[in-house]
């Protein structure tokens, strides 16, 4: 049996407001912005085909490298091999210690431009990229198909949330 994509949907709101006092009255700046990404069943432009997700631990110094192509399966027990990448959020739990890092690594998935690029994704913050048109990331074949995920320092584990939707 054959998964379809019923609906994605990713949402972002702002509402941001910074306020001075001055002498007779106060004002006010205020940002109220709503971001949207919606995806159907398909390979092309805002399509996708599966989405995979999990909670992880990753130990002290530890490194998680998540095999886009071949090992992860869905809810269903089939079996991703993911073409391209249309979206990938990254919550690191707030009861960490230490930051959940993405990227680095010579041979993997290309998230960044440098294989020295890591993103530190602070205790409680969130890491969302989104690629909707018909390109999306490219996932490439054998080392290069690694998302690396790693515990920034030692003494402690990190727990995080993922979710990565793609083609397959």
């Amino acid at each position: 049996m054959a998964t379809t994509l019923d609906y994605f949907s990713l949402a972002v709101s702002i509402q941001s407001r910074i306020k001075s006092a001055l002498d007779l009255t106060s004002a006010f700046d205020e940002v109220l912005k709503n971001f949207a990404l919606s995806l159907t069943d398909g390979t092309s432009a805002n399509n996708a085909k599966n989405h995979w997700h999990d909670q992880r631990q990753i130990a002290a110094s530890g490194t998680d490298s998540i095999d886009l192509a071949g090992t992860l399966t869905n809810a269903f027990g089939e079996t991703l091999t993911f073409s391209k990448i249309k979206a990938i959020i990254i919550f690191a739990l707030a009861t960490n210690t230490n930051n959940v890092e993405v990227g680095g690594g010579a041979t993997v998935f290309p998230l960044f431009k440098d294989a020295t690029d890591i993103l530190p994704i602070h205790p409680g913050g969130i890491f969302v990229i989104t690629a909707p048109d018909a390109n999306g990331i490219a996932v490439g074949a054998g080392a290069t198909d690694l998302l690396q995920i790693k515990n920034s320092a030692g003494g402690t584990v990190v727990d995080y949330q993922i979710v990565v939707v793609g083609t397959v």
